[in-house]
């Protein structure tokens, strides 16, 4: 009795994949290594290795006291939800006034009060973040305004052009306005 082996031929995936595994397998590797050199300059960004933001605005000085100011991202504000479109500012506090300061505030317009002084700034004293509610319907000529609160109760307060603090922002606002 003889027996006769059968043997199949594989079909046309497993052709293909025979065939091709150790350049697919490569591929695997080399795609993510070309994502590596932005994924690393925004681990810089985070951790403050390139400086406070993407786009340095400079040296505000609010009452007796500065702080550095930036731009986090060069972008236009993105919708966060219901909390409607953010953009995100950085600051660090001026060497001198680190014991000083309290409470470092950022609003869009003039704040009517302490207890509407804006978005609070958070984080250490050498960098700090804040993101501020930007509305849709916010006029072009628009102040950035930063409130400063002491640990011996004063509040000084100083504003920054929007046109100074985010161009990006200024023409994504004129855009809006060409729209509605």
């Amino acid at each position: 009795m003889s027996k006769t082996v059968s043997s199949s031929q594989p079909s046309t995936l497993g052709r293909f994949w025979r065939r091709w595994r150790f350049h697919i397998n490569v591929l695997l590797v080399l795609i993510p290594l070309g994502f590596m050199p932005k994924y690393f300059q925004d681990v810089a960004l985070f951790r403050g290795e390139s400086g406070l933001g993407e786009r340095e605005i400079g040296e505000v000085q609010v009452g007796p006291w500065s702080l550095r100011l930036a731009e986090f991202r060069e972008l236009p504000p993105h919708l966060e939800g219901p909390s409607g479109y953010m953009k995100a500012f950085n600051a660090a506090l001026c060497e001198e006034c680190i014991s000083q300061v309290k409470a470092t505030y950022l609003r869009m317009g003039k704040p009517r009060s302490l207890r509407a002084a804006g978005a609070l700034f958070f984080g250490t004293p050498y960098r700090m973040g804040a993101n501020l509610p930007v509305a849709e319907d916010t006029p072009t000529d628009a102040q950035l305004w930063i409130t400063m609160e002491g640990w011996d109760g004063s509040v000084h307060q100083a504003p920054v052009e929007l046109a100074t603090a985010s161009p990006v922002t200024l023409a994504w606002l004129e855009e809006k306005g060409d729209s509605l």
